[in-house]
C-alpha cells in the first residue's frame, strides 16, 4: 500500500480526506498537532523525526492555522510559513523522496479584485493575515523547492459540511436554524462566497495526488458564486420558518472580501472530478444532520 503522510489529519478536512485516502486503499500516517503521535510542525527536529518514520510515498499538507478571526497575528506566519518549510526540508532529507507533495494554501490570497471569476492568472492581493501567511508560504515553496520536490499549491475556496466547527459561517448558520432561533446576527451581508461541499474538496485532493501534476497552482473550487442572503433564504425553506437577520457592528470586517468566486478549469484540465454538489444539498446534509444528533 502506498503510503500517504496526511498533516492536520485531525481537522475537519483532515478527517474526510483520511477516509477517504483509506477507502481507496492508501496507508495513511496522521501528523496532527494533537491526539496519538502529536507532532508540532513549528518543532524542526519533532518534524524532521515523524517524517523520517512515516518514509511516505506522498504528502498531504493540510495542516495550519486557519481561522481568519484568530487573535495573535504572529501565530499564522510561524505555523503557516514556518510549520511548511520545517516540513519540506524534512521531505528532503530523506532518502527516497515522495513521488507527490500537495500544499494547502487558500483562495484567500486573491485578495479583492474587480473580477467576476478569479483563475490563477490573477495577480494575488491578500487583505489579512491569514491570507498573508499563505501567500507567503507560496513563495517560499515555489521560489525554494518546485524544483526540489514534485509539489502542487492548492488554492481551495470556501467549503464546508457536516462536523465543521461552530464559529465558522455556514455552520452558525445552521445550527440557528437547529436551535429555531428566531433572529441570526450577521456581518457583512453583501458577500458573494464560492462554496464547496467537504466531499467535492476531498475528491479533487485524491484526484491532484493521482495526477502527474507538478510545479502547478490549482485552485479548487466550484466556479459558482452564492450570495450571502441566499444561503439565508435555502436555510428558510430547509427549516420551514423565516429567520430575522440583524447585522452586529462588531462582526462587520473592514477589509472584508465582497466577492471571492474561482475557475476551476485548470483543475478540472489535470484531474478527473465528478460534477460538483449543488450546495443546496450541502445544506441539506448539514441540517439533518444536526436535526439527528
Amino acid at each position: 500500500m502506498p503510503t500517504v503522510l496526511l498533516t492536520g489529519a485531525a481537522g475537519f478536512t483532515g478527517r474526510y480526506l483520511r477516509n477517504a485516502l483509506e477507502g481507496r486503499g492508501y496507508k495513511v500516517v496522521p501528523l496532527q498537532f494533537e491526539g496519538p503521535n502529536p507532532c508540532d510542525l513549528t518543532d524542526r527536529a519533532a518534524t524532521e523525526a515523524a517524517v523520517r518514520d512515516a518514509q511516505p510515498d506522498a504528502v498531504i499538507h493540510l495542516a495550519a492555522l486557519s481561522f481568519v478571526g484568530h487573535d495573535h497575528p504572529e501565530e499564522f506566519y510561524r505555523v503557516n510559513v514556518f510549520g511548511t518549510l520545517n516540513l519540506l526540508q524534512a521531505l528532503k532529507g530523506l532518502d527516497r523522496s515522495p513521488q507527490r507533495v500537495l500544499v494547502a494554501s487558500s483562495g484567500n490570497v486573491y485578495g479583492t479584485p474587480d473580477i467576476e471569476v478569479l483563475d490563477e492568472s490573477v495577480c494575488p492581493a491578500p487583505v489579512n493575515h491569514y491570507a498573508n501567511s499563505k501567500l507567503a508560504m507560496e513563495h517560499m515553496v515555489r521560489a525554494n523547492w518546485f524544483s526540489r520536490l514534485p509539489i502542487v499549491i492548492t488554492r481551495p475556496f470556501n467549503y464546508t459540511g457536516v462536523g465543521q466547527a461552530n464559529h465558522f459561517l455556514i455552520p452558525k448558520i445552521v445550527q440557528h436554524f437547529r436551535e429555531r432561533a428566531k433572529f441570526i446576527e450577521l456581518g457583512n451581508l453583501n458577500v458573494f462566497r464560492d462554496f464547496s461541499d467537504v466531499d467535492d474538496v476531498v475528491a479533487a485532493y485524491v484526484a491532484l495526488l493521482e495526477s502527474d501534476a507538478r510545479s502547478e497552482i490549482v485552485n479548487i473550487c466550484s466556479g459558482r458564486g452564492i450570495a450571502l442572503l441566499e444561503v439565508v433564504r435555502i436555510m428558510n425553506h430547509l427549516a420551514g420558518y423565516e429567520i430575522e437577520v440583524r447585522v452586529n457592528p462588531e462582526f462587520v470586517r473592514e477589509n472584508e472580501v465582497p466577492r471571492l468566486v474561482g475557475s476551476n478549469e485548470r483543475l478540472r484540465s489535470l484531474a478527473k472530478l465528478p460534477a460538483s454538489r449543488p450546495f443546496a444539498e450541502t445544506l441539506k446534509r448539514m441540517y439533518e444532520a444536526q436535526a439527528e444528533s
